[in-house]
């Protein structure tokens, strides 16, 4: 009996574990050399003493003791039990396991083996941080996602992550950059949409908007906002580009390729066809988060958007013009199809447009050129028309004859003095809205931008013998 407890001791004091043995009666009975290390303890301090001696000086170890007082409070029925330990220079995390200690059949206390797994709550901790970091991570992204799919409906996708990534991004304020501004609008829209239902109209338009924003985002574009059946769109912001008029320019083309398409979708759901011009200038701008505390809105200001917004309105459908600043700013080869002298309103004298129609590699993309051909009437139509002052007609009725026709232009003549690119609006088979696009001697030249239901029996009806397209 005497050599088994030897081997006992010695097993029990090679023990990476502390154990330690309580009686019934509180007394100590062992403390191996893991016991009193992990308890920070003297063999003195605890064989032989009272267990309430040893550890009831302090209340910082409460829940150690009551730990401790189950398992003996139990007598012998195995409890496990994680508790916080702190000696003079640590804090710990114990795992204490108590089991029966017997003298033969007699139960006479408890054995506790001890366990430090303060590493490892510390590992379960990070373990657990790292999971809550993952899971914040995850609940960000979806929020950045769910804020880029809702936003993005209302913002371009760079103006979006600009927001979100920049601590200042909901910032009012901006800064002075040289962009690129398009501006594009679809002529005779305003008659177009007197005739058509609400719904119709708004599908017609959507799917408009939609091809041309791909081609917008194509080109590194950032769509600004919808004005009405027009577009605000800025090249080289909020990231910034060197290139910003080269891909204004390749933009514009290819979505006045894209307006082909637009048509025949159009003509397979029953609507009219569309035509867009576009005007591109480049300039200093003011940049920036516009607005109130309470309602901001990502834009530009300054003398050269409103440029835009002029030479925009100088373009006739399937046109683009460029200011000289952009023509300038255009590294790449352009095919201009004809170079127009104007002085648009705010701008000190008068300055060139360019017509243009391609643009060289890398983006190698052009537009047909088609040469309008006028059939000369075998009779003169008489017509009366008035300027178009803004989006309004004039009250004054002028008289005029038309001369030569095709499905997109004529020869007027009048013995009223027009301006080139003056807006006029015509009675022939209903409203019928032209420019002024050429002077020729005795007539001007015109340029159809919204026709009437009834143009086509109008043209007929004028004499017009060619087939319509």
């Amino acid at each position: 009996m005497e050599r088994e407890t030897l081997i006992r001791n010695s097993i029990i004091s090679d023990m990476s574990e502390g154990v330690m043995a309580v009686r019934f009666d509180g007394r100590i009975e062992l403390a191996n050399d893991a016991a009193l290390a992990i308890l920070d303890k003297t063999e003195e301090e605890l064989v032989g003493s009272s267990f309430v001696r040893a550890f009831f000086d302090g209340e910082e170890n409460d829940a150690f003791i009551q730990s401790v007082l189950d398992a003996v409070y139990e007598k012998g029925r195995r409890l496990e039990s994680y508790v916080p330990y702190r000696t003079a220079t640590a804090e710990k995390q114990l795992r204490i396991v108590s089991s029966c200690l017997r003298e033969g059949e007699r139960m006479s206390g408890v054995i506790l083996v001890i366990s430090d797994i303060t590493e490892l709550s510390e590992m379960r901790d990070a373990v657990k941080a790292m999971e809550r970091i993952q899971d914040l991570n995850r609940q960000l992204e979806l929020r950045n996602r769910v804020l880029q799919e809702t936003f993005g409906r209302y913002l371009s996708d760079e103006v979006v992550r600009e927001i979100l990534d920049s601590p200042q991004g909901w910032a009012l304020g901006g800064q002075k950059r040289t962009l690129s501004i398009l501006m594009s609008d679809l002529r005779g829209f305003t008659a177009l949409s007197e005739r058509m239902e609400p719904q119709d109209l708004i599908t017609m338009l959507n799917h408009y908007f939609g091809e041309m924003y791909e081609e917008i985002e194509r080109c590194h574009g950032t769509l600004i906002e919808f004005l009405g059946d027009g577009m605000l769109v800025i090249f080289g912001a909020p990231t910034p580009n060197e290139h910003h008029a080269s891909d204004a320019v390749a933009a514009a083309l290819g979505m006045q390729k894209r307006m082909e398409d637009v048509n025949r979708w159009n003509r397979e759901h029953g609507y009219e066809a569309l035509a867009m011009g576009v005007g591109i200038n480049t300039d200093s701008v003011i940049l920036g988060n516009i607005g109130s505390l309470k309602r901001t809105k990502y834009g530009v200001l300054g003398a050269a958007v409103n440029l835009a917004g002029r030479i925009e309105s100088y373009t006739t459908g399937g046109q683009i013009l460029l200011s000289p600043s952009t023509r300038a700013a255009v590294g790449e080869e352009l095919a201009i199809r004809q170079v127009l002298p104007v002085q648009p309103k705010g701008v000190d004298g008068q300055i060139e447009l360019f017509d243009v129609v391609g643009i060289g590699a890398p983006y190698s993309v052009s537009l047909p050129v088609r040469e309008e051909r006028l059939q000369t009437l075998a009779a003169p139509v008489a017509v009366r028309f008035s300027r178009l002052e803004g989006k309004h007609a004039s009250a004054e009725l002028l008289e005029g004859r038309i001369t030569a026709l095709s499905e997109r232009e004529a020869a007027l003549e009048t013995d009223t003095a027009l301006g080139l690119y003056e807006n006029l609006k015509l009675a022939a088979g209903g409203e019928l809205y032209a420019k002024v696009v050429g002077l020729e001697g005795g007539s001007v030249r015109i340029h159809f931008t919204a026709k009437p239901r009834g143009f086509s029996a109008w043209l007929l009806e004028a004499g017009y013998t060619e087939e319509t397209t």
